[in-house]
């Protein structure tokens, strides 16, 4: 008796590991599909200014949307992440250095990247939020890029992005952001310029780079990884509700709470959002404290 129940069980358990195996290889195909699919998007012509003013503001908006955080100050890329199970992720080397971009490299191809999420050839760029700078007014898209098209060549040779199992499964679960082209609006046109105006409009543009963490609804939810902490409402409903616009500022300048919680760069890109101006965080906090 006690070796038919056994024997039940391991048939049991060999027929649950065929079934997990078989979805996913089902689950790495699919990815692989997705990440190799070509798209052809019609790209509008952009004049890229040349201005002291512009490009001030280009090299201001690649520092408080993250582009440095993950490409580096010089923009000359880095190793992310490598992990057995969440894989190997790298940010490009964005200059025209030894191992960045060709020297062809075209406004027509950074517009593919920023507002659309491929590459020059048409497929999916990998964990680029381009699902964010796809909503940058017009003004400021062609500053960024004319930022990042004078920026110095830098020699960095960089090995190739490497999906792990987990990355994988948490796509095809949508429960992370490998491929923003999938979530993009390709036919919303751009806005001219963005409200610069201290208040609550203000606030609501900028706000779009904490959409990628905190859920469309700011509302934060489950870890955005196995490992992570939970990501934190920051709404008016949340913790952010609570505190004055100072201890806010201060949050986000410093990364230490009114309660005297440190937070880890690592969980809360605080040495980003310190590089934020003043108007620009009290717009936020205004904004933020709008949101029921």
């Amino acid at each position: 008796m006690i070796r038919k129940i056994l024997k039940w069980i391991g048939g049991s358990l060999l027929a649950i590991i065929v079934l997990l195996l078989a979805g996913y290889l089902f689950i790495s195909w699919n990815i692989g599909q997705r990440t190799e699919k070509k798209y052809d998007f019609a790209v509008q012509s952009l004049a890229i200014p040349t201005d002291s003013t512009s490009l001030s503001r280009g090299e201001h908006l690649v520092v408080i949307k993250g582009c440095i955080e993950c490409h580096g100050k010089d923009l000359g890329g880095k190793l992310m992440m490598d992990d057995a199970g969440l894989g190997r992720l790298v940010a490009s080397n964005l200059t025209k250095g030894q191992g960045g971009l060709p020297s062809d490299y075209s406004t027509a191809d950074w517009i593919k990247a920023l507002r659309h999420g491929v590459n020059r050839e048409g497929k999916p760029l990998l964990f680029m939020p381009s699902h964010e700078t796809t909503l940058l007014s017009e003004e400021d898209l062609t500053a960024v890029i004319a930022y990042c098209q004078q920026a110095s060549p830098v020699n960095s040779s960089l090995p190739t992005n490497e999906l792990g199992p987990i990355v994988k499964v948490m796509t095809y679960l949508d429960k992370m952001p490998l491929l923003a082209v999938e979530k993009i609006d390709h036919n919303l046109p751009m806005i001219a310029k963005a409200d610069t105006t201290v208040g609550v409009a203000q606030g609501k543009y900028l706000s779009v780079s904490c959409v990628g963490c905190h859920r469309a609804a700011l509302k934060g939810g489950e870890p955005l990884a196995p490992g992570l902490p939970p990501v934190p409402d920051i709404t008016s409903t949340g913790n952010v509700g609570k505190w004055t616009q100072d201890q806010f500022m201060t949050v986000l300048r410093t990364g230490k709470t009114p309660g005297g919680h440190q937070i880890s760069n690592d969980d809360m890109p605080w040495k980003m959002t310190a590089q934020y101006k003043d108007k620009e965080l009290i717009s936020l906090y205004q904004y933020l404290q709008s949101v029921k």
